[in-house]
């Protein structure tokens, strides 16, 4: 049975690139979001295995969505800005961890999972 992941990002084509990538790699994608409210809202109905979160949202950050969806799924924060701090801050949030898009792949958000 595939992983199922939910992409929050307020970037379409982000949304589209993340989806097409993660899909040819054996994911299933069930949902995406544009902000972290709608994004909160998709993780408790959709119940996603992994959130592909984005750090920067219009309405908040990824680190406070990870704190509300935190123990019902498996949240991967991800952003464009590469800072060694996002991964701790990222796990401190509840999130399993940080990967830059730069760097996102199928492997990448395995290796993050429990």
């Amino acid at each position: 049975m595939a992983t199922t992941v939910l992409i929050v990002d307020d970037h379409n084509a982000f949304r589209s690139r993340a989806k097409r990538m993660l899909e040819a790699e054996g994911f299933e994608v069930v949902g995406e979001a544009a902000d972290g409210a709608s994004g909160v809202d998709a993780a408790k109905r959709l119940a996603p295995d992994v959130v592909l979160l984005d750090l920067q949202l219009p309405d908040t950050t990824g680190f406070d969505v990870a704190r509300a969806i935190a123990g019902e799924t498996a949240v991967v924060i991800t952003s464009t800005r590469d800072d060694e701090e996002y991964d701790a801050r990222a796990r401190r949030s509840g999130a399993c961890g940080f990967v830059s898009k730069a760097e996102l792949s199928g492997a990448a958000i395995e290796e993050l999972l429990p």
